[in-house]
C-alpha cells in the first residue's frame, strides 16, 4: 500500500540541490540574477524564498500581477508580504487594462473561461519575460512535478520559463518544504489555485486531491507499478490521472516538425 510517507524527503538536501541547481543556471547563463511572479499561493512561496537563499535579496526581483476581478485581495497582500520579509525589490501591476484591450477585439468571444483564463497566464509570462530581457535576468517558474506531469499549467504562460527549480517535486513535497522553510501557515496551507477565474480551486477542477494524485504518480513514474496494481488500491483516478498525463503530452514538448530532407 503506498503512503505519503513514500514521498518524504531529507529536505535540507533538497534544499541544497536545488540552490546550486539555481546558482549553476544564474551563472552559466551570465545572468544578472532572477524575476520571477509572486502570486501569494505556496509554489511561488517557496520558488521566491530558495531563489532569494540561493542567490541573496538583491538578486532576485518580484512580479505581482493580478486582475482584480478574479485574484483575491489576500492574495495580493499574502505577495507583498512575502517580498518585503524577504526584502526583494518588487512590483506591482494589475493586468486588468491589458486584459480588457483582448475584449475589445473582433476576435474575442464572451464568457469563454478557459480561453480568457490562459490569457491571463500568458499576459503574466509576456510581462516576466520583457523585464528579464531588458534587465538580463532569467525566469523563474513555480510548477511542480505534480502540474507538469498532468498538464495542469498553462502553455507558454506559467509553463513558460528558464528553469523550473521545483520541477522535480511533487504538490505534497512542495508544501513540505514551505512548511519546513517556516513561511507563513496561511500561505502553507492556502488551497491550491491558479486564480485564472473567479473561485477557481485546483483540486475542485482535477476532481482529485493532490495527495492522491501525488501517489499515483509516484507509482506510476517512479516505481513503475502495474497498473492493475494501483487500480486495486485507487480505482478510476488511475486511468484519469493517466489521462490528464496523456493529453497533455505536447505541453512538455516542443512542437512537432513537418521533416522535410528526403
Amino acid at each position: 500500500m503506498l503512503t505519503l510517507e513514500s514521498l518524504k524527503l531529507d529536505m535540507g538536501k533538497v534544499k541544497e540541490i536545488i540552490s546550486g541547481f539555481i546558482r549553476g543556471m544564474v551563472a552559466g547563463s551570465r545572468a544578472g540574477g532572477i524575476v520571477l511572479g509572486i502570486s501569494g499561493g505556496v509554489d511561488s512561496a517557496v520558488l521566491t524564498k530558495l531563489c532569494v537563499d540561493a542567490l541573496g535579496s538583491e538578486r532576485v526581483l518580484g512580479l505581482i500581477l493580478p486582475d482584480t476581478r478574479v485574484t483575491p485581495e489576500e492574495d495580493i497582500k499574502d505577495a507583498i508580504d512575502l517580498a518585503e520579509s524577504l526584502k526583494i525589490k518588487y512590483w506591482r501591476r494589475d493586468i486588468d487594462d491589458i486584459i480588457d484591450s483582448y475584449k475589445r477585439s473582433e476576435f474575442y468571444i464572451h464568457d469563454h473561461k478557459l480561453a480568457l483564463g490562459n490569457l491571463r497566464a500568458r499576459v503574466r509570462m509576456s510581462l516576466l519575460y520583457y523585464v528579464a530581457n531588458s534587465r538580463n535576468l532569467l525566469v523563474a517558474g513555480g510548477s511542480d512535478r505534480s502540474e507538469i506531469l498532468i498538464g495542469y499549467f498553462t502553455k507558454y504562460g506559467d509553463g513558460g520559463a528558464d528553469l523550473l527549480p521545483m520541477g522535480d517535486l511533487y504538490k505534497t513535497q512542495v508544501r513540505w518544504m514551505a512548511e519546513w522553510l517556516g513561511l507563513p501557515e496561511r500561505i502553507v496551507k492556502k488551497p491550491s489555485s491558479p486564480r485564472l477565474w473567479e473561485g477557481q480551486m485546483a483540486e475542485e477542477e482535477l476532481g482529485i486531491p493532490y495527495e492522491r494524485i501525488d501517489l499515483i504518480l509516484h507509482g506510476l513514474f517512479d516505481l513503475r507499478m502495474d497498473i492493475d496494481s494501483l487500480r486495486e488500491e485507487f480505482g478510476s483516478d488511475v486511468d484519469r490521472v493517466m489521462e490528464m498525463h496523456s493529453r497533455s503530452a505536447h505541453k512538455r514538448t516542443m512542437p512537432p516538425i513537418a521533416r522535410v530532407r528526403i
